[in-house]
């Protein structure tokens, strides 16, 4: 470079760029004064958000979690997206503004100096430039290095990092001031370069002197600056979350206040008090519902209350008619007595007519009777009139008085052994019912046990077992076995059988707060067990089928 200092003069351009290297293991950002823009780094917040998001526990179960946790995800995402872009652009601005200051000393400090340096500059010429731009600004912690071909020099000493690869190459191939901000030792520092440029004249461009200019300098007021917003950003947010968890336990009891209503109404009308109504206030969604919910009770109220009174009129017609049919019944089983005595001496078609005669008048008295003792128990006006008897000196009376001693093979404890208190004419029917059943759809032999089983600490129970060696019952049967007028073949619904029986056997078992099933034997047949229990500390008096002791 020749010719006078008045025809060319050395400066710097005020073009700025951008680049980006990495020094060693650091992640560095390079820019340029003016359209450089730092990415949110620190991993304060993202830590934070990732800390709270770890702490919420799934899954969540309950509406009161699920709003509670809802309220303050919203805030938490609210919070922290304001927090963040606030951040951001305070920081941006933090940097901005003090990059720009920095690079705007350098370059007048620089420009100071460019003129009195030569084409071919010494190093003793190289640190005096260096040494004029350090003194220029002697309270701002700078380092300035100062570079012409392989020349160094250095102030205020040699300990200058050296730039990236990156950096170099830009400040090589551009008439631009470059900045990259580096990690040196767990500090952030700022490091400019500056190439020094000379033009010939107005409307020239300035070409590359070779001599470029470096600084490196502290960032540790923008540090501390950053890590306040951070330390603000987070007690913002722990704040919104404060008053998240607030309002959202405001709503959720808000929310859940008719919801707790609906469902103790659900539970008292479960209990049976079907006038149970909801409060109905406002006009939203859940105002709704108890509306929905209140005609829903008013309607299975009017349904309920209609099958009640269809029932208890059914009850009493059946009472009723049972009731008048009792005298003629009474009469005509007198005069059924007395035809058939005259029947055994009388052939022919009208032995046979006196005959059905008798049979058709003691089925119709006993379905009387069934339908007088099921009356008794819809009513709850059954008594139980309790005796310690033998058991099995009962079930031998049972079978003895309808001659069924040599149609039933016993297996039964010895006299005086098994006593307990029940009632004897109800555990009459018990026997005779199951007995009477298992000889009518059952096949020979038919066997009848009775026994005790103890349930470890429990009470014992005594074990009446009825057995016989049919077909046994059917799946289909099986679940309606106790059913009032179910017979489990239609092919039977002329039988002796009234279909009453084995009802009225379950009734007197639960009188007796015993348990009664039936099951098919592997063997074959059908299994009745009924289990009495032997411990029960209560009166002599009945217990009413509706509840209470009578």
């Amino acid at each position: 470079m020749s010719g006078p200092p008045s025809t060319r003069t050395r400066k710097t351009t005020p073009t700025r760029r951008t680049v980006r290297a990495r020094k060693g293991e650091h992640q560095d950002e390079t820019g340029t004064a003016d359209e450089g823009r730092a990415a949110v780094r620190g991993a304060g917040p993202l830590r934070f958000l990732r800390t709270t998001l770890a702490r919420i526990p799934l899954p969540l179960r309950g509406l009161r979690p699920r709003l509670l946790a809802a309220f303050v995800l919203v805030a938490m995402a609210s919070a922290l997206g304001t927090g963040l872009l606030a951040f951001r652009e305070a920081r941006t601005g933090v940097l901005q503004q003090s990059q720009d200051s920095v690079i705007h000393q350098f370059r007048t400090s620089v420009d100071a100096v460019a003129p009195y340096l030569t084409t071919a500059p010494r190093r003793s010429d190289l640190q005096s430039a260096v040494n004029q731009v350090l003194y220029a600004n002697p309270s701002s912690g700078w380092r300035v290095m100062g570079t012409y071909g392989r020349l160094r020099a250095y102030a205020p000493s040699a300990d200058f990092d050296e730039p990236s690869p990156a950096l170099l190459r830009s400040v090589r191939e551009r008439r631009a001031a470059v900045f990259q901000r580096v990690n040196i030792g767990g500090h952030p520092r700022l490091v400019v370069g500056m190439p020094v440029t000379y033009s010939s004249g107005e409307g020239t461009e300035p070409r590359l002197s070779g001599i470029v200019m470096y600084l490196e300098v502290p960032q540790n007021a923008e540090e501390a600056y950053v890590k306040a917003m951070v330390s603000g950003v987070e007690r913002a947010t722990l704040v919104a979350l404060c008053l998240a968890v607030v309002l959202a336990l405001l709503a959720a009891s808000g929310v859940l206040r008719p919801v707790r209503a609906l469902r103790g109404a659900t539970r008292r009308m479960a209990a049976g008090h079907l006038d149970v109504r909801l409060a109905v206030t406002g006009s939203d969604e859940l105002a709704d519902l108890s509306r929905s919910f209140n005609e829903t009770a008013a309607e299975l109220e009017r349904t309920v209350t209609e099958l009640r009174r269809l029932e208890a009129q059914a009850r009493r017609f059946v009472a009723d008619v049972s009731h008048e049919l009792r005298t003629p019944l009474a009469a005509m089983s007198a005069v059924t007595d007395v035809l058939d005595e005259n029947a055994l001496s009388t052939g022919g078609e009208t032995g046979d007519a006196l005959r059905l005669i008798s049979e058709g008048t003691g089925r119709l008295s006993g379905l009387v009777n069934d339908l007088m003792e099921i009356s008794r128990f819809d009513a709850g006006a059954v008594e139980l009139n309790r005796d310690e008897i033998d058991l099995a000196e009962s079930v031998q009376r049972t079978l003895a008085s309808r001659g069924w001693q040599g149609q039933v093979e016993t297996r039964l404890p010895g006299p005086g052994v098994l006593r307990a208190r029940v009632d004897p004419r109800r555990l009459d029917v018990v026997t005779a019912n199951l007995v009477g059943n298992a000889l009518r759809h059952g096949v020979p032999p038919v066997w009848l046990t009775v026994g005790v089983r103890e349930e470890g600490a429990g009470p014992a129970w005594a074990v009446i077992e009825v057995t016989d060696n049919g077909p046994g019952i059917t799946d289909e049967a099986m679940p309606h076995v106790f059913d009032r007028f179910y017979k489990a073949s239609t092919s039977r619904t002329r039988s002796e059988s009234s279909g009453l029986g084995l009802a009225i056997t379950a009734e007197n078992v639960r009188l007796h707060g015993g348990r009664i099933r039936a099951a098919n034997s592997p063997h074959g047949g059908a299994v009745f067990t009924v289990e009495l229990p032997l411990r029960l500390d209560d009166t002599d008096t009945g217990v009413g089928v509706g509840g209470g002791v009578r």
